[in-house]
């Protein structure tokens, strides 16, 4: 038997006595978003969670609500849309689509893998393209400003935001009023899909974060997380 020095067995036993972290989104997302508010002191922040997908499953705001923070769910896909009603009672969930302008509606491409729906034509057809997915359905979706949605359902700005909408996000945080709403970070997807290995960084949304006065905090490859530079600077 080897001798073990008394300072690591209490090490040892420190270590087995933390709790793992259990994250629900694709790539650990939501701790480390979690890790930024915390710096904040806010642990239950609010959220608007734009292309939900699922109410737990690759979900960056479950991990919120399951510690009693609630907020707003966009899932366009009527489907889908049922499992938030279900799961997601204490958040405002609308089964409609975002649009950069004032327009009513849009169609919206129900895809094989529903992760890869979206209200963009030519994002759904080149997912046909290779092959393994094809467009399973295409129907008219109603449209609300992002804008809209946070004057009426967020008594305050959201202290989170998630985007995920398969080739349009530029196009929301774009349509997005910087001046008057600030959250504290966005996650955003910033990586293409594909099924060839080509999938190219999009360094325009980042760029245009940028812009705004977000600096890209922690890149996961397929999302990029977007902190407040100024709230940030002043926080510490």
């Amino acid at each position: 038997m080897k001798f073990v020095p008394e300072f690591l067995n209490k090490a040892i036993y420190k270590v087995g006595l933390r709790r793992p972290k259990k994250s629900y989104s694709q790539c650990g997302e939501d701790i480390i978003v979690d890790f930024i508010l915390r710096h904040f002191g806010n642990n239950i922040p609010t959220y608007l969670d734009i292309g939900a997908h699922h109410p737990m499953h690759i979900s960056n705001t479950y991990l919120f609500y399951s510690r009693g923070g609630h907020g707003v769910c966009i899932e366009p896909d009527p489907e889908l849309f049922k499992e938030f009603r279900r799961w997601r009672g204490r958040d405002i969930c609308l089964n409609v689509g975002l649009g950069p302008s004032d327009q009513a509606s849009a169609e919206f491409f129900v895809m094989s893998t529903k992760s890869l729906n979206t209200f963009s034509k030519t994002e759904a057809e080149r997912y046909a393209g290779y092959g393994k997915q094809k467009i399973e359905d295409v129907f008219d979706v109603p449209l609300l400003s992002v804008n809209k949605i946070i004057a009426d359902y967020f008594p305050l700005v959201p202290d989170f935001v998630s985007l995920d909408v398969e080739g349009m996000d530029l196009e929301i945080l774009s349509a997005f009023d910087f001046s008057r709403y600030r959250p504290i970070v966005f996650c955003v997807e910033t990586l293409t899909y594909t099924e060839d290995h080509t999938e190219m960084k999009c360094w325009d949304t980042i760029a245009f974060m940028k812009e705004q006065g977000y600096f890209p905090y922690a890149d996961t490859y397929i999302n990029t997380i977007f902190v407040d530079h100024e709230m940030w600077k002043n926080c510490r």
